[in-house]
Order: structure tokens, then sequence, then C-alpha cells
């Protein structure tokens, strides 16, 4: 499914592809950089969502798995030329510890954050060399820095990501494409803790109880629009965003 508007076709304007748009940082991101002039092409695997999206903000959408080859192909054909690819799909599985892993869990979590971002990544590499000016960034967390009890198999994953994040950095040294890196600490989204969870509200809730204002989507959407804003000599290799309250991924203040 692809939906396309006529500001789209315009040459004038700056063409990005985001991923996991469809709710959370990925839909906040989508309507940021269209409200500053970005061409976007929002990319998820649920089309209610991503028809709500296009009709709010006159985005393009396309219902895709960058788990796939050949929905990445599909993401390609429909992203034309592209300035931008913000690498935002992923997420977390379980908090079970290393002894008690569910190796389904990890394989997901592996999938989606690392070999995703790397596929639809290789794809639009050609586009974003010939744009003259591209940029990849790369949505991680502060689970790639460190790591925490029962998080073994989403940190394992995120440091992944990190890595490609920096080897592509050095390989693309040279060429007219940035390489960013976006790290938020909690993020305090409707959806990312729940679906960890396996849908229990309650406990999902339980993530941000008593912290005082968490991060909010709009809140990494803006810096990673931001980011993107920059003259292009300028490269925000990476940026750690946290809330107040969170001093370290294991260090949070909670008021009861």
């Amino acid at each position: 499914m692809t939906k396309t508007n006529e500001s789209t076709t315009s040459p004038r304007l700056l063409r990005a592809v985001v991923t996991g748009a469809s709710t959370g940082i990925g839909a906040a991101t989508v309507r940021q950089m269209v409200a500053a002039g970005w061409s976007v092409l929002a990319v998820a695997r649920r089309a209610d969502r991503l028809e709500a999206l296009a009709a709010e903000i006159g985005c393009d959408v396309l219902v895709a798995d960058i788990t796939s080859d050949a929905d990445v192909a599909r993401i390609v054909e429909a992203a034309g030329e592209v300035h931008a690819l913000i690498n935002n799909a992923g997420g977390a599985r379980g908090t079970e510890t290393v002894a008690d892993a569910d190796l389904e869990k990890w394989a997901w979590m592996y999938d989606v954050n690392v070999l995703g971002t790397v596929r639809l990544t290789k794809a639009l590499l050609p586009s974003l060399r010939a744009s003259g000016r591209g940029d990849i960034v790369v949505v991680s967390s502060v689970a790639g820095q460190g790591t925490y009890e029962g998080g073994g198999g989403y940190a394992a994953a995120k440091h992944a990501e990190r890595i490609v994040a920096e080897t592509l950095r050095l390989e693309l040294n040279g060429e007219p494409i940035r390489v960013i890196e976006i790290v938020p600490g909690l993020v305090h989204t409707e959806e990312f803790s729940l679906r960890r969870l396996g849908g229990d509200q309650a406990s999902a809730d339980a993530v941000y109880a008593g912290v005082p204002n968490p991060l909010a989507a709009d809140d990494v959407a803006e810096a990673i629009t931001w980011t993107l804003s920059r003259p292009h000599h300028v490269n925000i290799d990476q940026l750690v965003i946290k809330p107040l309250a969170q001093a370290a991924i294991h260090k949070m203040h909670r008021t009861s």
C-alpha cells in the first residue's frame, strides 16, 4: 500500500524513509519531519495506523516488514530518490535472565534491530550515494552502551546495532553520507514496554511508575529532526538523550 500526495513529486524536497512509523518514536519522527518540509515515506507493518498517519499529515505510507527481502525491495521502489533513512524499527521482547533465555525472543530482537537495519541500509545505499547528501540515522538505545539484569537479549541486539553504525561511519568516510546514532534512554511510549512484557499493561505501567517526566516520543523525534537539519558537513555522530531522572541505564530516580 502506497499513498502519494502531490508535494512528494517536487524535486526541491528532501526525501526520507522512516521505519517503525506506525507508533511511538517513528510516528512522531514522521510528523516532525513533514512539518520541517521533508517528503516522507512512512514504513511499518500495520496498515490501519499508517492510513491514519497519512490522513493526518499527508505523508506517503507503505506496509512492509524490514525482515523480508521482498518487502525491502518494495520499500526501495516506493521510496525513489532518498536523502535520509531513519532506522527506527526495533523493539524488545521479554525480561528473562540469560540462564532462562527464550531464544526465539533473542532471535526476533536480533533480526529486527540488527539485520533489519543492515538489510534496508544496504538496499538504500545506492540512492543515498546518488543524492549527493545522504543521511543514515540509527535509533539505538542506552542498552547498547551498558546492560542490566533481565536485559541481556535486548542489550546484545542494541550493542550490535551500535557497532553497525560505527562501522558504517568508518566505511563511508569520504563519501557524502552522514551516519548518525540517536541513543534514547527511558522513553514512555504506548507500546514499547507493553510489547516487551507480553501485553501485561500493569507491568508495562510499572516501568514508568514514579519517574518524573520520562522522555516522550516527540523528544526523540525532535532530536532526530535537529541532527538532520545541521549543515551537511556537520555530523552528529552520537546523541544520547535521557530524562533528567535517569542518570544511567540502571540508575533511575523515582518519587514513589
